[in-house]
């Protein structure tokens, strides 16, 4: 087991986030089916037994790979996904309180979803300032090398944005409620305004330098999460500040919730359709499973989210289809992952380390009758 997981990487608390989304999407529909919300409530379970699960995988990491777990924070490819640890502690939080209450009970949920919503913020506050300096400081990066991977750790306090709204109401009327609230807001802009620094890089990067590699092409969802989460984060703001801030500013969240959502959910579609688009062109020429392809999963379920915020605050019921729409997306994203995921474990491929290059021959040179070197 110790060796097992040597190659570990933060990159698998992913699979815990498409997870959680999954529930955490379904529990917002405009559907009623029969059993819809059970099966989410079973999906947001699964979620938190994998979050336990990876923890102690990570520990075990920790304690006998140290090495290794060096290397990870050092590795300008790697270290962006120390922000999945905090997304991850945050959505199981809020899928708790969300449809978890409903096995576990309301005292317990919040309970739990206060532990894993501070755990989370916390380290992802951390993440957004240190990785960033890692990079500048420790990495040696090149432009050419810019992918979505990098808005992960800027994208982690959006998460926490997006769900402490849930803890409010629980939380004593006046300071402690205010204070919540307006704290969430402050994380909606550090992480916007740290995303619309990283994004142009990327942008660039892709226009100028070409697809990005076939095990890389999928990260272009990740750029949905902020879109998707930040849309999300503020219809939250708007459902729970009546009452919390003073009526000026109540009704300026309304407001903010569809001047603010309606466009960014447009560029969110537009974005949807080019990742898309490169997505099959890499799957045309031969792109296979990796784990990046977890990044099909949370971004989209953001998007679902995001949707029916738009649909609670403008009433328009195209935002509905949308969503629904998503979550069909995300559904069959999240299936296709988890199989392909377990296949990989099974098999013991996900879990072994990085192929050695084949020894390349050294060159021969030999020379002619004339002496000419050929």
């Amino acid at each position: 087991m110790v060796t097992a997981v040597r190659h570990l990487g933060p990159n698998w608390y992913a699979s815990v986030m498409g997870t959680a989304a999954v529930a955490l999407a379904g529990a917002g529909l405009p559907l009623h089916l029969p059993g819809l919300r059970t099966a989410c409530t079973a999906v947001w379970a699964l979620s938190l037994a994998l979050l336990v699960a990876l923890l102690g995988a990570r520990a075990l990491h920790w304690a006998h790979h140290r090495d290794q777990a060096r290397t990870h924070l050092l590795d300008p490819a790697t270290a962006p996904f120390y922000g999945c640890l905090a997304m991850a502690l945050s959505a199981v939080g809020g899928g708790a309180l969300t449809v978890g209450r409903d096995w576990i009970g309301t005292g317990a949920a919040v309970a739990l979803d206060a532990l894993l919503f501070t755990a989370g913020t916390v380290l992802g506050v951390t993440a957004a300032v240190a990785v960033p300096y890692l990079m500048a400081v420790r990495h040696r990066i090149e432009p050419s090398q810019a992918t979505p991977v990098w808005l992960l750790p800027l994208v982690a306090p959006m998460v926490s944005a997006a769900l402490g709204p849930l803890l409010v109401p629980h939380l004593p009327p006046g300071q402690a409620q205010e204070t919540l609230l307006l704290a969430c807001f402050a994380m909606f802009g550090l992480s916007l305004l740290a995303t619309l620094l990283m994004l142009p890089l990327v942008f660039a990067r892709l226009v100028a330098g070409g697809p990005l590699p076939f095990a890389l092409t999928p990260t272009l969802f990740l750029v949905l999460g902020p879109l998707g989460q930040s849309t999300t984060a503020v219809g939250m703001f708007a459902d729970v500040a009546p009452g919390v801030v003073p009526a000026p500013y109540s009704q300026g969240f309304g407001v903010l919730a569809v001047l603010y959502g309606v466009p960014v959910m447009g560029f969110a579609l537009l974005w949807f359709g080019l990742a898309t688009a490169h997505v099959l062109r890499a799957r045309r020429h031969g792109m296979g499973f990796a784990m990046t392809w977890w990044a099909f999963t949370f971004p989209v379920g953001t998007c679902v989210t995001g949707a029916g915020a738009l649909a609670r605050h403008t009433g328009l019921v195209v935002y509905d289809w949308i969503s629904v729409g998503l979550y069909l997306v995300l559904v069959g994203a999240w299936a296709l992952a988890a199989v392909c995921t377990a296949r990989g474990l099974l098999s013991g491929a996900l879990l072994a380390g990085p192929r050695t290059a084949p020894a390349v021959p050294r060159p021969v040179t030999g020379r002619t009758t004339s002496g000419a070197v050929r």
